[in-house]
C-alpha cells in the first residue's frame, strides 16, 4: 500500500528543507532489516523533518513484521513501508548466474526509478549500491538525487591488505571496479557514496568527480543479555557443561565454510573433540547434506553438534553470542565486511576467521582473534586446537575489541547517513527517548 503520495504544499512552504526520502532495498536477509530498523529508530528519536518511504519486497512485510510494526507505532512520524507489486517481483531474475544477476541489476534500477517518481522522492538511498554499479556506469539517470551504501569494493586490496594475493579473476574484477567508479563518481545526481570498508575511502576519493566517499560504520548495538538468559538457552539446547561452545551463525551455506569446518573437526584428536560443542544456527538450503556429514562425524569423534536450521529473530541473536565461547567465520574468499565480527566484538568473544580480504584484515588490526586460510581444513583444525587448548583471553585484545564495537554504533550509522543527505530535525530542542 502506498500512502501520502502528494507532498503537502503547506509542509513545503512551512519547512523549505522538507525532504521526501526513499529507502530502496530489495533484499530480505542479513544486515538489510537491521539497517532499516536503525534508520527508523533514529528518525523517530530525533524527530526528523520529512517523509521516510521504505520500498521493499512484499515478503519483507511478512518476514520482518517487527520492523514494520516499529514504523507503524511511530504514528507522529511520516514513515511508510511500500511493497513493490507481485508483477514487479515476478520480473526480477535470480542473482545467479552472472548473466541473470546483470539483468536483475537493470531491473532493480528501473523499479527504483519508478517508485522514486510515484512517491515524489526528493532523495533516494540505495541500501545496496553494489547492485547498481553497471547501470550507473552506463549513464542511466535518476528521477531525483540519490546516495548509496557501497558494500564490497576490492580494487584497493592489493595496496591496503596484508599478504593479499589476487587471482586472475580478482584482478579482472578490480579493473572493472576502477572503470565503473571513474564514471559513476562523475554523476551529478549522486550526492553521497557511503562505504562500509574504512580502508577504501582514500582510494575512492582519489578519483575526480562530483561525489566523495564517506566511511559508514557497520552498526552493532551493545549486548546486554544477562548470564541467566544465556544459561537458559544453553540448557534449552542441551549443551554439555564441560565443552567450549563454537558458534557458526547466519545463513548456513557452503560459502560460510561449513564443509571445511566439519572436515577440520574430523582432524582433531578425540581429546580435543571431547571439549568442543559446535552450534550451527541459521537457515540452510543444504541441511540434508550437512546432516549426513554430521552424523558420520559424530560416529567417529566425540564432538557435540547442535543444529538450529531456521531464521533467528533479531531479539534472540544477542543471547546466542553471550552464551558461546568462540565465534566462527571460516568464510570462503569472502569479499567485504561481515556483521558477525561486530556481534563478536559487542559480546567480547574471540573469532576464528578467514585470513582473506577485509574480514581477515579487520581481525588482525583490531586483534579480534585468530585468522587462518579457511580454504584448507587442516589450518582451520590448527586454529580450533589452539582455541581449545589456550586461555581464550590470551588470543584477543579486549580493549581493541571494545573500541571496534563502539566505533560502529547504530547511532553513528544513522547519524552519518541522515546528516550527509541533509535531513533536519523538526524541533532540535526535543529528542525522544
Amino acid at each position: 500500500m502506498i500512502e501520502n503520495l502528494t507532498l503537502s504544499q503547506s509542509n513545503v512552504q512551512q519547512f523549505p528543507s522538507y525532504i521526501r526520502l526513499m529507502l530502496f532495498d530489495l533484499s530480505l536477509r542479513g544486515h538489510h532489516p537491521i539497517y532499516i530498523r536503525h534508520l527508523i529508530e533514529y528518525w523517530h528519536k530525533y524527530n526528523l523533518l520529512g517523509n521516510l518511504d521504505i520500498v521493499v519486497l512484499p515478503q519483507f512485510l511478512e518476514e520482518h513484521k517487527d520492523v514494520v510494526n516499529l514504523a507503524a507505532s511511530y504514528t507522529q512520524n511520516a514513515i511508510n513501508f511500500v511493497a513493490i507489486t507481485s508483477e514487479e517481483v515476478a520480473i526480477l531474475n535470480s542473482r545467479k548466474p552472472r548473466i541473470k544477476r546483470l539483468m536483475r541489476n537493470f531491473q532493480e534500477w528501473k523499479i527504483f526509478c519508478n517508485y522514486a517518481k510515484r512517491l515524489q522522492a526528493t532523495h533516494g538511498l540505495l541500501m545496496y549500491f553494489d547492485t547498481c554499479e553497471i547501470p550507473l556506469a552506463l549513464g542511466v539517470k535518476s528521477p531525483c538525487e540519490f546516495s548509496g551504501i557501497y558494500f564490497r569494493p576490492t580494487f584497493h586490496y592489493c595496496q591496503e591488505l596484508t599478504n593479499y594475493q589476487p587471482s586472475r579473476q580478482d584482478k579482472i574484477q578490480q579493473w572493472r571496479e576502477r572503470v565503473f567508479l571513474s564514471r559513476i563518481l562523475r554523476n551529478s545526481q549522486l550526492q553521497n557514496l557511503f562505504c562500509l570498508d574504512p580502508f577504501a575511502i582514500k582510494y575512492i576519493n582519489q578519483y575526480k568527480g562530483n561525489t566523495k566517499a564517506i566511511h559508514l560504520p557497520d552498526p552493532v548495538e551493545p549486548i546486554t543479555v544477562s548470564l541467566d538468559q544465556s544459561h537458559q538457552l544453553k540448557e534449552k539446547l542441551g549443551i554439555e557443561l564441560h565443552r567450549k561452545i563454537f558458534l557458526l551463525f547466519g545463513a548456513i551455506t557452503s560459502r560460510k565454510g561449513v564443509y571445511q569446518l566439519l572436515e577440520a573437526i574430523s582432524l582433531l584428536s578425540p581429546e580435543e573433540c571431547q571439549k568442543l560443542c559446535l552450534v550451527l544456527v541459521g537457515e540452510s538450503g543444504i541441511s540434508a547434506d550437512l546432516e549426513t556429514k554430521i552424523e558420520k562425524l559424530c560416529q567417529v569423534k566425540p564432538v557435540q553438534v547442535i543444529r538450529r536450521y531456521e531464521f533467528i529473530p533479531d531479539e534472540e541473536i544477542p543471547t546466542y553470542f553471550r552464551m558461546i565461547d568462540v565465534v566462527l567465520a571460516p568464510y570462503q574468499r569472502h569479499v567485504g565486511m561481515s556483521g558477525i565480527l561486530l556481534l563478536a566484538a559487542a559480546a567480547e568473544k574471540p573469532v576464528l576467521s578467514s585470513n582473506y580480504g577485509l574480514m581477515g584484515e579487520i581481525v588482525r588490526r583490531y586483534q579480534l582473534g585468530l585468522t587462518v586460510d579457511s580454504t584448507i581444513p587442516r589450518e582451520i583444525a590448527q586454529g580450533l586446537s589452539q582455541l581449545l587448548q589456550t586461555d581464550l583471553e590470551q588470543l584477543y585484545n579486549r580493549t581493541r575489541m571494545k573500541s571496534f564495537a563502539e566505533d560502529n554504533s547504530a547511532e553513528a550509522f544513522a547519524q552519518i547517513i541522515f546528516e550527509n543527505i541533509g535531513v533536519e530535525q523538526l524541533d532540535k530542542s526535543e529528542t525522544k527517548g
